[in-house]
């Protein structure tokens, strides 16, 4: 379609306007074969099923056909031929083949229709049929939009082009107005995301793109004509005003979005807006450090001085959070009993206590009365006698703020580490093939194992397994269990492939451990640390930061790459096993050993 209205759109402009009409042919002779194929595929989505060789051969032979159709008009005159005269509405005239190609035309849109049709009496719910019901009836604004209907009737171009013209234009809204809903009834399939997000994506990609542009269109073809009523030349309004409309254009949609999101989320508003506002006032370990770090300067202003740092306590050592001033002296005070002792108490107060030079104060947690890090000012602050009402009053609200930073953090990450484990689960509510798995012949078998290390979704699969090490779906359910390597096992595990599967994931974790004396807080031990902590031990995502001396966002990381590399290993091991027992080489393979007793045992519930 986009190359039949490029067509279009040239035509008035041009004088060799045959080339251009032929040129028009490739995309009108691409349409049956494209209807074909798409219905196919929403039937197939619906479905949730493979496509049969018999179809993918005959949609390959529609765009065959398709092609050389599109040949045929382009070089030869026995599809369609010259226009016999000059005409205000230029059209081609039918030729030899025409009717065969119409034949075509009509058989493959029929077909297409058919196939939605069984597409929906297939569904069972009602937003699907109300869905698939709007395709039936706008799908067929491909055909209708770029079919020659000119080149039936002989000299329909001269007769009333001013009628043919305006019967071209109000087919052209009606079209427009078909491919958004046809965009609409498909947009749903095959993706991750809920549907009121693709519904939103969709209304403002067409606010964002087609109206806009639109408004620009009009504006080019408008500007000229008022000119004098400008008093501007051309160009310059021109330029003017479509730069002006794109930006006023992107304004006005952001004003109007909470009318928007009203208008698409009718029942479940409140909703929408309470996730909205979650999502604006989460904080990341970033914006707890920037945070701080604003807090801590306004603080050395207020009591006029200029070095202070935050720290908050960790299981190995404790960690700076911000910084204003001498970072290595911040790191000497904070190194000193004293201040430790402070940093780790378990019965923190609200007072300022002089260390070295330093004004040390708790950050306590209201609710629960936790020591949750130190707040250290260089110099004395005034006592509080001294200070006018004024000023202690700003102090305690920043350091209120401070606490409650800290304090959201700290909830926000347990939030996370509750949410983290079940996202998986919901992409694959949202792609319903990943729900229903496809019929594998017993042919097919072999070689559907043998590939299960090349799948997209392999270390997904590993991340999942290892997230239930110690009980869970994704282990006793893991597409894993198919592994020949862990097939191999069931009999030293009584049969169990949930058994065995756990074996096989401690023994490619073990391929991870470096040579030497266990580490905690070198680099060379950090992967395996954090697959031995995270998931064999059990421990949350702090604990294991705390005890390895790294932010929780370089946490995330680093596991990220460690998951990688016990998928990688295992993909070695599969291959291994395929090839006849060979073990797999890698930078760690090298050390068998089992790893420290602690990590064999379940974590505690």
């Amino acid at each position: 379609m986009v190359i039949v209205y490029s067509g279009d759109v040239v035509l008035p402009q041009v004088n060799w306007d045959e080339n251009w009409l032929r040129f028009q042919w490739i995309g009108i002779a691409l349409v049956p074969a494209a209807y074909l194929h798409f219905t196919r595929a929403v039937l197939l989505a619906v479905w949730l099923r493979q496509d049969r060789v018999k179809w993918r051969w005959i949609i390959r032979g529609a765009y065959l056909s398709s092609v050389v159709f599109a040949l045929l008009a382009l070089f030869t005159d026995v599809l369609v031929r010259p226009p016999a005269e000059a005409e205000p509405v230029s059209n081609l005239q039918p030729g030899p083949l025409f009717a065969l190609f119409t034949l075509y035309f009509v058989i493959a849109t029929l077909w297409g229709g058919w196939t939605l049709l069984q597409a929906r009496a297939h569904v069972r719910t009602h937003t699907a049929r109300r869905r698939l019901s709007y395709l039936l009836w706008s799908f067929v604004a491909p055909g209708l939009g770029v079919f020659p209907y000119l080149i039936l009737v002989s000299g329909g171009g001269a007769s009333n082009p001013e009628l043919i013209l305006i019967l071209a234009s109000i087919a052209n809204v009606l079209v427009g107005i078909m491919l958004v809903v046809m965009a609409y009834s498909v947009a749903y399939y095959g993706v991750l995301a809920p549907d009121r997000v693709v519904k939103r994506q969709l209304f403002y990609f067409i606010l964002r793109g087609p109206v806009v542009a639109s408004i620009v269109v009009a504006l080019i073809f408008t500007i000229p004509k008022v000119e004098a009523i400008l008093g501007l030349p051309p160009d310059t309004a021109l330029t003017f005003l479509v730069v002006m409309t794109i930006v006023l254009a992107q304004i006005l949609i952001y004003l109007g979005q909470p009318w928007i999101d009203r208008f698409l989320y009718r029942n479940e508003m409140e909703e929408v807006t309470w996730l909205r506002m979650l999502e604006a006032r989460l904080m990341t370990s970033g914006d707890l450090s920037q945070f701080l770090e604003n807090v801590l300067v306004t603080l050395c202003n207020v009591c006029e001085v200029d070095r202070g740092f935050v720290a908050l306590p960790g299981e190995g050592e404790a960690r700076l959070e911000a910084v204003v001033g001498d970072e290595e002296e911040a790191r000497q005070v904070l190194a000193l009993p004293e201040t430790q002792r402070l940093l780790t108490t378990t019965q923190p107060d609200s007072a300022f206590h002089q260390v070295n030079g330093y004004v040390v104060r708790c950050l306590v947690n209201r609710h629960t009365d936790e020591n949750m890090g130190i707040l250290a000012l260089h110099a004395s602050c005034p006592a509080a006698q001294e200070m006018d009402e004024e000023t202690a009053t700003v102090i305690e609200h920043l350091l209120r703020r401070a606490e409650i930073a800290v304090e959201d953090r700290r909830l926000q990450l347990d939030v996370f580490e509750a949410l983290r484990p079940i996202l998986p689960d919901i992409e694959i509510m949202q792609a319903l093939r990943g729900a229903v798995p496809y019929v594998i012949a017993p042919e097919a078998e072999e070689e559907s194992t043998e590939a299960l290390t090349r799948r997209p979704e392999f270390t997904e699969w590993v991340r999942g397994a290892l997230t239930h090490f110690w009980g869970g779906p994704k282990l006793s359910k893991s597409p894993l269990l198919n592994l020949r390597i862990v097939r191999e096992k069931l009999t030293e595990y009584d049969n169990s492939p949930t058994r065995a599967l756990r074996a096989v994931l401690q023994e490619a974790i073990e391929h991870q451990r470096p040579p030497g004396e266990r580490q905690m807080t070198t680099s060379e031990w950090l992967l395996y640390n954090i697959l031995d902590l995270k998931y064999l031990q059990g421990k949350k995502v702090r604990e294991v930061a705390q005890k390895l001396a790294i932010s929780e966002s370089d946490l995330y990381r680093k596991q990220r790459i460690a998951i990688a590399e016990v998928a990688r290993t295992l993909a070695e091991m599969e291959a291994a096993a395929q090839n006849g027992g060979k073990e797999p080489e890698g930078p760690r393979s090298e050390v068998r050993g089992r790893h420290d007793s602690g990590s064999t045992v379940p974590p505690p519930h």
